[in-house]
């Protein structure tokens, strides 16, 4: 951890999934949960591999602890369960509390990225190249679970990231349940279960931001939760077109999710308002180039390319602003 490069953060940065974990300061003690070691195979850097599934720095579903610890409270098949996950000499030490513990710490690996094969990747620009050796750590999560990633890409459909940070938090804090355990500090929430979701009052999503059209596309999908959940065991081009069979849910919102719930490492993102031009600048300079382009340009890294494209959002190396930020609307008020 110690001097990595670590550029200022910013929605950018937020997107490729760098989360700061401060280090040196020690945590208080906490009741003893179910325990599990594991010793991965080369460099992990946590901030990197979980960052992915934070959504904003108020979201209560996941904390990341001045001790270098990461916290997250999940809805497993077994239950609401809190997972603390650390990193020490090598080695890493899961700790679990709540019915969804077991779940939670036999997929562990997997969370950690075990499953995927950063050899694989071969850089083919400097920038990529550059990014790689300056994060090592960096592995793609599999979490084994659909909707904890479905539900909030939903919500970030067509709004600024604030605004669905906002929604995401303001909706789990109110309809979801305290996590079981320690749970930070008793300030970590387990999402709402499906019939929860399906259950919360039109009025209630007018509150939190979201308008009719996500609302009524999370309706849609938590109605058929089983059969989203299904889509885990599916390679991730079969999940996501199960996933996009839902009516709302197009292909940005299906690779969003299997990129955290399959650690997909070739399911790029396309339909974005930033990533082409990010990729563009990056590559070739190109800060209008469209999702033509970023694909043709990414195609070198076919089997691979989300990897790649988070690299370029790790880099730092962004076009300059042309524009204010688009203003926070808030239908809430209205």
């Amino acid at each position: 951890m110690s001097g990595r490069f670590s550029p200022r953060p910013t929605r950018t940065t937020v997107r490729g999934g760098h989360v700061g974990v401060p280090v040196g300061v020690p945590r208080q003690a906490s009741a003893a949960g179910r325990v599990r070691s594991w010793v991965p195979e080369g460099p992990i850097d946590l901030g990197l591999v979980l960052g992915p599934l934070r959504r904003g720095p108020g979201d209560p579903t996941f904390r990341a602890m001045p001790d270098g610890s990461v916290w997250r409270a999940s809805l497993t098949p077994a239950g609401p369960g809190t997972l603390r996950v650390a990193v020490a000499g090598g080695a890493v030490r899961g700790e679990a509390w709540g019915p969804g513990a077991e779940w939670l710490l036999d997929r562990l690996p997997e969370l950690l990225g075990a499953a995927d094969a950063p050899e694989a990747f071969v850089p083919r620009h400097r920038v990529v190249a550059t990014a790689r050796h300056r994060r090592p750590g960096l592995r793609l999560t599999r979490t084994g679970l659909v909707l904890e990633s479905l539900i909030p890409s939903v919500l970030e459909q067509k709004v600024t990231t604030d605004e669905a940070y906002r929604a995401w938090r303001l909706l789990v804090r109110k309809f979801g349940e305290p996590a079981p355990g320690p749970a930070a500090d008793g300030r970590l929430w387990v999402m709402p279960t499906p019939r929860t979701w399906a259950l919360i009052p039109s009025w209630e999503w007018h509150r939190a931001g979201v308008d009719n059209k996500r609302a009524s596309t999370i309706l849609r999908a938590v109605r058929v939760a089983a059969r989203m959940e299904e889509a885990v065991r599916m390679a991730p081009a079969e999940a996501q077109a199960r996933l996009e069979v839902v009516p709302g849910i197009g292909p940005w919102t299906s690779a969003e999710t299997v990129q955290r719930s399959h650690g997909a490492a070739d399911a790029v993102t396309v339909g974005d308002l930033h990533l082409p031009g990010i990729v563009g600048w990056a590559l070739a300079g190109d800060r209008e180039a469209d999702d033509s382009v970023m694909l043709e340009l990414l195609e070198p890294y076919a089997g691979q390319r989300h990897r790649a494209a988070r690299l370029i959002l790790l880099s730092g190396r962004v076009p300059p602003r042309r524009a204010p930020k688009m203003p926070r609307g808030d239908i809430g008020k209205l």
